[in-house]
């Protein structure tokens, strides 16, 4: 019925006795493919691939002996794993469609699966291949795990048997190990920003004051290519690339490998195997710190007896010897000069102590009583004098004083100004006394007595 629809509405379309706008007749095929070719899967290759800013996908897809336009929207695209790449076979699905302004025909796609080769392999590709070239997986940056760690960080799912397994390894091999669990999913959708928000939890908890953090371990048991893809994602190796601490990638069985295996610092077969290498056994440490010990006391030992011997070669040489001997002197000398030295200090205390008593006794056969009398009433008197001395001058410079401010107040050029006069100065501050010395237009300055004020000549 859709065919006979279709068949009627061609006919109408041509029938010849009626012209069409070039808008109407777009508009009629649109109707006609839309409605006849809703649903369609298409084979090809693909060329002329542009991704717009907008997020829409453009290419073309070809055979041997044509070719057509396919537009991939965003809100399809964004669910797809891969990224189509010019001379890449695909088989979409889709529907036809007329783009009227310029009167062409595509195909809108709804989905698209690569030829030959599985959409995950694809997109497993392709991502490896980014991920390389922006040198995740440089083997010169990926770091030694510590040796003898004290506290693992585990990412993995808290339900099942792999964080069950790797607590048992941890616990048998070294309980003194401590273990912090980001329990996070492993699969489905929210699971890579899940696994990535967790490392980059214990990263932030290990830089914390008072916190240890030695290394982590990202893993999950095994399963499909599927199960296993929030490991390949771009989130989770960046994530992996940016920790500070050491990464042990433990995904899958040892057949698996994804990308969080080639960006970690290093790769277990299994989870369990990450567990059995990222911890010492301790029976290992106690033997490894055994012998330690006693290598470190026969190393002592030997030292002890090494120095020994040097010292007493030392001690049996001519040079140790004369050195004893001559400490010897210097003792005895250093005796003598404290002996003679005591002595001395006795006997000059001696005589200090005789001519102290004699200056005593001197001192209290004199009376110094009457000169000191005398002395001070002369000091009254010299006082007294230099008193009145100092009067007369004083008074006799005050009169010099008001006599010359009279004389100079008389000759002041203020006291001149206050009867009229002026003084007249030219720019420069030089006093004219002539009108022989004026020029017409000369600025001048006239100086009175409470001020100046700028004047000009007009004529001379």
């Amino acid at each position: 019925s859709m065919h006979e629809s279709s068949s009627k509405l061609l006919a109408t379309l041509f029938a010849e006795s009626r012209v069409y706008t070039v808008s109407e007749l777009n508009e009629g095929i649109k109707e006609v493919l839309e409605s006849e070719f809703f649903t369609l899967h298409v084979q090809g290759e693909i060329s002329n691939y542009k991704r717009h800013t907008s997020g829409h996908w453009y290419f073309t897809l070809k055979d041997a002996h044509s070719q057509l336009r396919a537009v991939f929207f965003r809100q399809w695209n964004r669910l797809l794993r891969f990224e189509p790449e010019n001379g890449l076979e695909v088989r979409l699905r889709g529907r036809l469609s007329v783009y009227e302004p310029r009167g062409e025909y595509q195909i809108v796609v709804e989905t698209v699966e690569p030829v030959g080769v599985g959409t995950l392999q694809l997109a497993f590709q392709q991502q490896v291949k980014r991920l390389s070239a922006d040198g995740l997986f440089d083997e010169a940056r990926k770091r030694s795990l510590p040796a003898y760690p004290r506290c693992i960080g585990i990412v993995t799912s808290p339900v099942g048997a792999v964080l069950r397994d790797m607590l048992q390894i941890l616990l048998r091999r070294n309980p003194a190990i401590n273990i912090l669990i980001a329990p996070v999913r492993v699969q489905g959708n929210g699971a890579a920003g899940e696994i990535a928000d967790a490392i980059r939890l214990l990263n932030r908890y290990a830089k914390q004051r008072g916190n240890q953090l030695d290394v982590i371990i990202v893993g999950r048991g095994g399963g499909s290519m599927e199960d296993l893809w929030a490991f390949n994602e771009e989130q989770v190796a960046r994530a992996i690339f940016s920790s500070e601490l050491p990464v042990v990638s433990a995904v899958g069985h040892e057949t698996d490998y994804t990308i969080a295996d080639f960006v970690a610092d290093l790769r277990a077969p299994t989870p369990s195997a990450a567990a059995e290498l990222v911890a010492v056994e301790a029976s290992a440490l106690i033997a490894r710190f055994e012998a330690l010990q006693e290598h470190l006391r026969r190393a002592t030992i030997y030292d002890l007896l090494r120095r020994r011997q040097q010292l007493r070669n030392l001690t049996e040489s001519r040079g140790f010897t004369d050195a004893a001997q001559l400490v010897i002197d210097f003792a005895v000398r250093r005796r003598e000069l404290e002996e003679r030295a005591a002595s001395a200090l006795k006997e000059n205390f001696r005589r200090a102590v005789w001519r102290l008593l004699d200056l005593q006794r001197r001192l209290s056969a004199t009376d110094f009583r009457a000169p000191i009398l005398l002395h001070q009433t002369k000091l009254v008197s010299l006082t007294q004098r230099l008193e009145r001395a100092l009067q007369r001058r004083v008074e006799r410079e005050a009169r010099k004083l008001a006599i010359a401010a009279s004389k100079l107040d008389t000759l002041s050029p203020l006291s001149v100004l206050g009867r009229g006069y002026v003084l007249v100065k030219d720019d420069s501050g030089k006093l004219v006394t002539r009108a022989a010395q004026l020029s017409s237009s000369q600025n001048l300055k006239l100086r009175f007595e409470d001020g100046e004020a700028a004047c000009q000549v007009v004529s001379v």
